[in-house]
């Protein structure tokens, strides 16, 4: 069973840089895909982006291309999640998410039935104007 912690959070200001990372316990964290997602207050959970065990293919939905950047380094557990050009309506909570499908975390925020197996506890991010 894999567990996740995110670190990495905090208060920032607009137009910062910001890396998140998730750090994965348990043998099988290279045989998983890897999802960051982030829930504004009052907001759904939405996705920012998904990657396969390797690493070799990310997916990241329209909205969300070009600031964010995901990897990953299995030799170390860890994903993390890049972001640039930081404002305030990127304040949420960020969770990072394992599945053994890369669909799953694709669909998890569109299909009720798509539950990745594994999340994080999320970490804050506030970025002030």
């Amino acid at each position: 069973q894999v567990q996740l912690v995110e670190s990495g959070g905090g208060l920032v200001q607009a137009g910062d840089s910001l890396t998140l990372s998730c750090t994965a316990s348990g043998r099988t964290f290279t045989t998983y895909a890897m999802g960051w997602f982030r829930q504004a207050p009052g907001k759904e959970r939405e996705l920012i982006g998904a990657t396969k065990w390797s690493g070799s293919s990310t997916y990241y939905p329209e909205s969300m291309k070009g600031r964010f950047t995901i990897s990953r380094d299995n030799a170390k557990n860890t994903a993390y999640l890049q972001m640039n050009g930081l404002n305030p309506q990127d304040t949420a909570f960020y969770y990072c998410a394992a599945d053994p499908t890369l669909h799953n975390l694709i669909v998890a925020t569109t299909d009720k039935d798509a539950t990745p197996e594994v999340w994080g506890q999320g970490t804050l991010l506030t970025v002030s104007s």
